[in-house]
């Protein structure tokens, strides 16, 4: 019955665990999501020519903050902003026809390889010879960069919480059952048995708790998960750009081994630890 109550505790702890894993891991991938639609736009100084903005190009594509750029001629520059701000009256861009207004608007749009580096790149881009000013979103690079430490301190604490909880239950659960085996051990004893035949059988049981209370609850969680997905993308298609799941596939792929691995590492570790504490042999 103990070891019953244990397994159903730990199966609820690596639930919880399990749960939270998902909620992080979404976080996070839609976290980068966004951050790679934060670029920095290089300008330059009146009178380059394309040869000199090449130049400056490869500067910049070599640096390790950046991950992707895109050079937009002043032509793509006022056909985008004709789309914006000529949109109800596109009659009144036409008088611009033979003249483009933003002539010195040509740019590259660098995007980061991580939103906590902007800022040493636009150090960098300032000192760079030909380029006249760039733009950057620093409010935005500060909130998705300590959103992620954020994220990453919660879940180092709610991760040691659960640890805890679930060594405590393993420990308690060994401890009880050599208080009610002493007889069995002394008499095991008395006929022979070695210190290691004897505390063996507690390790396997503290293993076994660990298995059975991950297997239960990461199975519950894969259909949990896959019929979540399923629901949201099929319901509410309308969000799908904004809550971008991560597939079950590459979800579990880190869950089940994570939850495995810590079921019988806190099974193996809560009893071996407990029987040298209370096993006197």
């Amino acid at each position: 019955m103990f070891s019953l109550a244990s397994v159903a505790t730990m199966s609820a702890c690596i639930f919880l665990f399990g749960i939270f894993f998902c909620i992080v891991e979404n976080f996070q991938h839609m976290v980068k999501e966004a951050e790679k639609g934060v670029a920095v736009t290089v300008f330059f100084d009146e009178g380059l020519s394309q040869e000199e903005m090449d130049a400056i190009g490869e500067k910049i594509r070599v640096r390790e903050e950046v991950s992707e750029m895109r050079f937009v001629t002043a032509e793509e520059t006022w056909d985008q902003y004709k789309l914006v701000y000529f949109k109800e009256k596109p009659e009144l861009a036409e008088g611009f026809a033979d003249d483009n207004p933003l002539a010195n608007q040509a740019h590259y749009e660098v995007f980061l390889a991580d939103v906590s580096m902007q800022s040493g790149l636009v150090d960098y881009l300032e000192s760079v010879e030909g380029v006249g000013r760039i733009n950057k979103s620093a409010e935005v690079a500060d909130i998705l960069s300590n959103f992620n430490v954020l994220i990453g301190y919660i879940s180092i604490a709610i991760i040691i919480l659960l640890l805890c909880v679930s060594v405590f239950l393993i420990s308690n659960t060994v401890t009880i059952g050599i208080s009610v085996r002493k007889e069995e051990i002394a008499i095991m004893k008395l006929i022979g048995a070695t210190n290691s035949f004897v505390k063996a059988p507690f390790v396997i049981e503290g293993i076994l708790i660990g298995i059975i209370g991950a297997v239960i609850p990461l199975s519950l969680l894969y259909a949990l998960y896959t019929k979540l997905v399923s629901y949201v993308s099929g319901e509410f298609n309308i969000l799908t750009g904004l809550l971008q799941f991560l597939s079950v596939e590459e979800m579990f792929r880190t869950l089940l081994p994570v939850g495995m691995i810590l079921g019988v590492g806190i099974g193996f570790f809560g009893s071996f630890f407990t029987i040298r504490k209370h096993l006197k042999v």
